[in-house]
Order: C-alpha cells, then structure tokens, then sequence
C-alpha cells in the first residue's frame, strides 16, 4: 500500500520520493508507538479525497512511494548507515528528488538530514526548520547520545549547522537542562505562546532568522507534538498549547512560498494511541499532502 495510490519506483520525471521509517527505539517512554506510523499514515490516505485543499489532483503530483527503510530495531548505528544510505541511493537515481520522510520518532530526522545536506553543492545556503514542542537538545538522555530527545543538539552538531541556519519553532514543555544547553549554545527558538501575537509573528520571525543569514534552500521537520493534543491526541506527549491545524497549514504555505523546501519530514505519530477515527494519523497525512503541494506550487529553485 502507497501514500495516495503513488508509484512505487522513481524515474526521470519524479519530484517527491515519499519513504518511511518504521523506528522508535530511541523515544524517552514506552507508551507510544510511532513505528507503525508509516504503514497508518499510509492506509488512512485511502479514506481521504484526492484533491489538495486548493483544488490540485493528486494523482497529477509527480511522486513515488518506494517503502520502508530496512530497520534493525535495538541496532542504532546499523540503522543510522541504513537511512543514510538509503537516501543516498534516492539522489543517485534522480539527483533533483525532494525526499519526505515518514518516522518514527523525532531521532529518525538526524540521519536523514545528515544525508541531504552532504549532496549540496552551496551547504551555507541550507537551514533546517523544526517545529516541535520540545527544544530535543538534551547533550544525552537514557541511551546515550542517541535518542529523540537529543535529535536537535545531534543536528545542531553537524559540520555545516549552525545557531545560525536552526530553527525550533513551538516549544512549549523545556526541561532545565536542555533550556542551560541551548541558551549557552545561543539556539534560536520561539515559544507556542506567541499564537497570541498572530500567526504573521512566526512568519515574519521564520523569514527574518533565515534571510538573515541567507539561507535559500529549507529542510522541514514536523513533530506531530507541535499541533496541540486536542485536535492531534495519537502522540506519546500530549502537551498543551499548540498549533491548530489551519494555523501551521498558514505558516506552511508561506514559508514555501518563501525558501527552497529541498525535504521534509513528519514525525511521532502514535497510532496506539489516537481515537477510533483515526484523527491524528489523517492530519498527518494531510499535511503531508498539503505541504507538497505548496512546495509544488512554489517558484522558488533551488
């Protein structure tokens, strides 16, 4: 079963390579289960009409569903060289693909982000846009240094990111530790409660936090835990506050009509833990959609 009814192999004319990974060793609690998610997230399209919400036809996007990437589940490093190499092997087919990335937990974005930002010509020209309720910037938590609540500190230690080229965008649940590391580091973040202020606050923090440090080409990751738990229950932590769905649909549209989005991902999806109706796995799958067709839609090249 594909996202949508999409092919199943890329080609010369394939814009969006959707893939999963179907891991989450390394959440901080054993309630939820985001491995599933992937295969949820998937299924859940066949109920959904096939029109974006501006009208365009699905099956008109240029996209393939290649599957899961294989996961050994306790192995991390394995895995961490299986992701990379698995997306390493999606530019090698077609060098202009805009990879999107089911998980999983938070930690399944690092090795994918790795990978994208080693196949840039102009690595100084990248950012990474993170919406989330959590900073994740612990230095380690319960298994090392490894774990989704150390996925933004491990992104933030690669060769080419910078305080300057991160940004974590409705935090709302920050533990002291984290907070300490973050601000010596000088990490940009903006907190949930400034939906009060509109959400033209985020907008225009997002374009100038990245204009300023001429960034063109964006790298999206979406924590389900970002949308608040009242309209996205199926998530291991159900924090308070967050993004109704038209809200980060807004924010979406404008920032891809704005940067280049060369990938993005959704992630911490729990499927165990959602309503009978299935509500937070069809948001996510909404999202997804609709975040492709902005980008789609969007002038901006890379």
């Amino acid at each position: 079963m594909s996202f949508f009814n999409f092919r199943e192999e890329i080609n010369i004319d394939t814009r969006f390579v959707i893939f999963g990974i179907p891991w989450d060793y390394l959440t901080s609690k054993d309630l939820p289960n985001s491995s599933i998610a992937p295969e949820s997230i998937r299924k859940i399209t066949n109920d959904i009409g096939f029109t974006t919400e501006l009208g365009f036809p699905i099956p008109n996007f240029q996209a393939a569903d290649i599957g899961d990437v294989k996961i050994e589940p306790t192995n991390v490093k394995l895995n961490i060289g299986n992701i990379s190499n698995f997306v390493k092997d999606l530019y090698a087919l077609n060098e202009g693909i805009i990879p999107v990335m089911i998980g999983g937990d938070h930690f399944c974005t690092y090795p994918v982000i790795k990978t994208v930002g080693t196949q840039l010509e102009k690595v100084e020209e990248f950012g990474v846009l993170i919406f989330d309720a959590h900073l994740d910037f612990y230095q380690e938590w319960d298994k090392g240094v490894y774990s989704h609540a150390t996925t933004s500190h491990r992104i933030y230690d690669l060769e080419f990111m910078n305080n300057k080229n991160l940004l974590i965008i409705g935090t709302r649940d920050i533990d002291l530790e984290e907070l300490e590391i973050a601000n010596f580091e000088n990490i940009k973040y903006i907190n949930a409660y400034h939906i009060i202020d509109g959400l033209n606050y985020y907008i225009d923090s997002i374009k100038e936090f990245f204009n300023k440090s001429n960034i063109k080409n964006l790298y999206i990751s979406i924590d389900i835990d970002a949308l608040d738990p009242s309209i996205a229950p199926g998530t291991g932590y159900a924090i308070p506050g967050g993004f109704s769905y038209r809200d980060l649909w807004k924010v979406l549209k404008e920032i891809a009509g704005t940067f280049n989005i060369i990938g993005f991902d959704l992630v911490e999806v729990a499927p165990n833990l959602d309503l009978e109706n299935k509500m937070t796995s069809i948001l996510a799958a909404k999202l997804i959609i609709e975040l492709m067709h902005f980008i789609r839609s969007s002038k901006k090249k890379g």
